[in-house]
């Protein structure tokens, strides 16, 4: 494996920042040297050549005052003509403190200089200055007999000036040139370090295209083609590791969600043959529930039929123990017929009756209490109730809730005492809480959950008739509606069934 390829995004940022900052750096320091080299070329050539060159000539037109001036006094000797003398001796002196400095870092500049100012003192000691010291009014004898004499110390002064402003020229030449050199160096300096950054941003950009931002745009194609439903699409990571590794977690949660879509999928058939069978079960039970129905208690009514008019002919006619056998095939044949119709009841809760309307359980009840009106009259019971709600259902099953368990209220009544039976109603959030309260007799706790089990009987036939299948349709036709049901077991003496509706949904408010 490549050695840069455990690099993490940062680390290659990190490493070409710190790239590009040395470049930079480089480049900064090029740039920074290159312009003081421009700038003392251009202070040697405006500071130091140019200034030195123009002292030279004024040094040298203050030497050319002077030698007119003694001339012209020496020539007619009046006082007048030594004016621009003595304004050359000034200018000298001027010229001399500004060209001293300038070149005084030079030594043949300086040297020069120095040639001057000896040629110039050495003229005005043996010639300027006994010819300007002589007493004027006429022609001056000593300018005479040192024409000649004067005449070739100030040439030799001339040569001399001349030689320095030559020498100046070149030195100032060669600072224009250094000048220019510098200028053109430092354009195609310059010209490299806006190419060096051009190519560094180039470099930075293709960089982050190849490494970061290819990566990614290859990363997010892959997940939106998963995310559109192609789960067998695999997942490959590129560039840095940190994103190879992004992009491994998310192939790892993609092959994840492929297993779980198989798994799904796989318990989606199962569900669905489950569902099938369930459908034939279903279609198996109510094909039973019509041979119930019909096909069983046809012969069943004949035994029994055929058992009673055996009672009532020959009745008396037989022994004791006949008698006795025919009764019991009477009741056998009774309490089968019994037993079958109430199966029927059960199988149809939730699948004859299913029709979910709004219920007015005041309605309902009133109906429920004109059915049970003999057995409670005889029983001596008094009901009460809570103003009732309107909830959603279907009316004929609440029907069958109301009417089984009132019945169990009203049969398991305690002889000890009078009946009383308490309805309540009573709103918790989205649906309605009920209690059916009585004190009769009262259900174990140890048997709170068993009373709701088809067919499970507390007591004996002979005490208390029935098939155990009271409560045990109460629990369904709840549970159809989406409520709970149970035995208050802390509540005594007698019973306390609790159970849940959905309340009906409320109209809009105008």
């Amino acid at each position: 494996m490549h050695r840069w390829s455990g690099w993490t995004t940062r680390r290659w940022l990190q490493t070409g920042v710190s790239a590009s900052l040395a470049v930079l750096a480089l480049l900064s320091g090029l740039g920074i040297w290159t312009l003081s080299r421009t700038a003392s070329a251009t202070n040697q050539l405006v500071d130091v050549g140019s200034p030195a060159l123009t002292s030279a000539v004024r040094l040298e037109a203050a030497l050319v005052d002077q030698e007119t001036g003694i001339r012209g006094y020496g020539l007619t000797g009046q006082r007048d003509f030594l004016q621009p003398y003595t304004q050359g001796l000034l200018d000298e002196t001027a010229a001399v403190d500004r060209l001293r400095p300038l070149v005084g870092s030079a030594p043949a500049a300086r040297a020069d200089l120095e040639l001057v100012l000896s040629r110039a003192r050495a003229w005005q000691t043996r010639i300027a200055e006994p010819i300007a010291a002589a007493p004027g009014g006429g022609p001056i004898p000593l300018a005479t007999e040192r024409a000649d004499e004067g005449r070739a110390a100030f040439d030799a002064l001339r040569q001399a000036t001349g030689g320095q402003q030559q020498h100046l020229q070149e030195s100032r030449a060669r600072a224009r040139a250094d000048l220019d050199h510098s200028l053109t160096l430092r354009n195609w300096i310059f010209s490299a370090i806006a190419g060096v950054i051009l190519l560094l941003a180039v470099l930075v950009f293709e960089g982050l295209r190849r490494g970061v931002t290819t990566p990614l745009e290859r990363l997010s194609t892959d997940a939106r083609l998963v995310a559109a439903g192609q789960f067998g699409h695999a997942i490959a990571g590129t560039g840095p590791a940190d994103l190879r590794r992004l992009a491994e977690d998310v192939e790892a949660m993609r092959q994840r969600l492929a297993d779980e879509l198989a798994f799904t999928e796989h318990a989606r058939h199962q569900l669905d043959e489950q569902a099938a069978d369930l459908r034939r079960s279903n279609a198996e039970l109510e094909q039973f529930a019509y041979v119930a129905s019909h096909d069983l208690q046809e012969p069943l009514r004949k035994v029994a039929s055929f058992c009673q008019l055996l009672q009532r002919r020959y009745a008396g006619q037989l022994d004791q123990r006949a008698d006795q056998y025919i009764a019991f095939a009477v009741d056998g044949a009774n309490r089968m017929q019994t037993l079958i119709h109430d199966l029927l009841a059960f199988s149809r809760v939730g699948r004859v009756h299913n029709q979910h309307t709004t219920v007015d359980l005041e309605e309902t009840l009133t109906a429920t209490l004109d059915a049970l009106s003999v057995a409670i009259e005889e029983a001596g019971a008094e009901v009460t109730h809570d103003p009732l709600p309107t909830v959603a259902g279907d009316g004929t099953q609440l029907g069958m809730l109301w009417q089984n368990l009132l019945s169990n209220a009203v049969k398991f009544r305690s002889p000890e005492r009078p009946l009383r039976i308490r309805i309540e109603a009573v709103r918790d959030g989205g649906s309605w809480r009920f209690a059916v309260t009585d004190n009769g007799i009262g259900i174990d706790p140890q048997y709170a959950e068993k009373v709701f089990v088809i067919f499970q009987r507390l007591h004996t036939k002979d005490a208390y008739p029935g098939n155990g299948i009271g409560l045990a349709m109460c629990r369904k036709v709840v549970e159809f509606h989406g409520g709970t049901i149970g035995i208050d077991t802390g509540h005594s003496p007698g019973t306390r069934a609790t159970f849940t509706l959905p309340a009906a949904e409320e109209p809009p408010q105008p």
